[in-house]
Order: structure tokens, then sequence, then C-alpha cells
């Protein structure tokens, strides 16, 4: 059976777009292929036409999510939103409560730890993008300084929504997602608007 141009590329991303709701919502070592294809609604069979491995499609997950998380940053960023619009949208009771579709980095990045170099310097290139992204947003510094204050603030913002995620008491869930908000902008320098 002939399929239409474009199918193979379209069903591969299908395949990611599934696996990355999956491992952000469950994490990559308690979701299974037969739940991802499942999830996709495709076989089993199916999944070694797009991956040569789980840890292949674990890469492609990152790289996908990763990127699309800097497409969003720099969009807002280019918009003129600011730093401070940037660090309240990333530490948002939406943000929080939405794991599935939110930043890969907060949902992954204690596993990422445990993966082959391969994957791990997949997933350290695109931080670093979105580190550069952050630091050009910090002014009055020399540019070692704003580098040195942009890794602080976003290693920050995601051990604050890992940590607002992991408490079961929704006020001080609130209150560690305001206290980041808080420190992040003081090591930035910027004034808090509200």
């Amino acid at each position: 059976m002939r399929y239409e141009k474009g199918r193979k590329h379209t069903t591969r991303q299908h395949i990611i777009d599934v696996a990355s709701g999956q491992f952000r919502e469950n994490g990559v070592a308690a979701v299974g292929l037969a739940g991802i294809m499942g999830g996709a609604g495709l076989t089993n069979g199916a999944f070694y036409s797009h991956f040569e491995s789980k840890e292949d499609l674990v890469r492609a997950v990152l790289l996908e999510a990763l990127g699309r998380r800097e497409q969003t940053l720099r969009a807002a960023l280019e918009s003129g939103a600011g730093l401070e619009a940037v660090v309240r949208d990333y530490l948002s009771a939406r943000h929080r409560d939405g794991a599935g579709r939110g930043c890969p980095t907060a949902a992954l990045v204690a596993e990422v730890a445990r993966h082959p170099k391969k994957t791990r310097d997949a997933f350290t290139e695109k931080i670093s993008e979105i580190i550069a992204l952050l630091a050009a947003q910090i002014s009055s510094s020399p540019a070692a300084e704003r580098r040195r204050k942009a890794v602080a603030i976003y290693g920050m913002m995601v051990g604050t929504l890992q940590i607002a995620r992991a408490v079961n008491d929704r006020r001080l869930s609130d209150e560690i997602l305001e206290g980041g908000v808080t420190a992040a902008l003081a090591l930035a320098g910027e004034r808090r608007c509200s």
C-alpha cells in the first residue's frame, strides 16, 4: 500500500508529540513503547520504522520540546514581554498544573542526568540556547555577569516549578511559585510590577 508524500514524517511527529506528553506527565522510565504507540493509535511494530530505540525517541522528544520552548521564549521576548513576564508565565499555576504540556526541563531533568552522553549533549545544547536568551534580557551588567545570572535564574525557575508541583498543599505551592518569581527578578535586578 502506498501512502501520500510526507506521511512518514507526519507519523513520526505524532509519535514524538504523544511521547512528549507522556514523558513529561509520567517520566521517561514509567512510559513504555506500547503505551506511546497505543496513545498514537499505532501498532508497536510501527515504532522501529521511525526510531532506532526508545533512547532515540527520548532524544527526539527533548530536541523538539526544548526547541519549542526556546521558540516560545524567543517570541515572547521579541514581542517586548520582558524578563518579568517570562518568569511570571513560567512560574504560574497554569504551568505548574500542566506538566504534560509544560517545560521539559522541569519535568525530565532528573531523568536526563541518567541518560547516555548523546542525549545529554542534545539537552545541553538546547538549555544553553535558552540561557543565552535569558541573559540577553538582563541589563546593566557585563556579558559574563549576565550569563551567570541567567544560569542561576533558569536553575531557580526550574527548581521552583519542580517543588511547587511536588507539594500537596495548594497554598504552599502558590507561595513557592511567588517566592521564585520574587527571587528570580531580584537576581536579575528587575523591579516587581505586581
